[in-house]
């Protein structure tokens, strides 16, 4: 799914908990990792997380719904980006600028899913 479009979705709703119910559904629609993708594990998440790379492009996976739905957000965010565009933008801001009412422990597994794609 497009970002704008998760961006437009999740602005039309206004409850806390339609927005947290989306999120999870952007989770279950994510694009499956290609056999041959370099993973790597996402450290500081509550969940596993996982982000990978296969011809230039990010993929992850996680075990939870909603941790898989941020997930979900932040590839689209960089989707179609070079790493060095990726680098450049402010994926702290934008994500909060979504409106998601997260916890501290997601927060911090976000944090950490940013400084992995901006080190790539």
């Amino acid at each position: 799914m497009q970002y704008e479009k998760i961006k437009k979705f999740l602005d039309s709703l206004e409850n806390p908990v339609d927005k947290l119910d989306a999120v999870m559904d952007f989770g279950r629609q994510m694009e499956p990792v290609p056999d041959g993708a370099r993973c790597s594990e996402i450290a500081g998440c509550s969940s596993r997380v996982e982000l990978c790379v296969y011809n230039g492009r990010i993929y992850g996976r996680a075990d939870s719904g909603l941790v898989a739905g941020i997930v979900a957000i932040l590839l689209a965010m960089v989707d179609g980006k070079s790493f060095d565009d990726i680098k450049k933008m402010d994926l702290s801001r934008e994500f909060s600028g979504l409106g998601l009412q997260l916890g501290a422990a997601r927060l911090s597994g976000l944090n950490s899913m940013i400084r992995f794609l901006q080190n790539l």
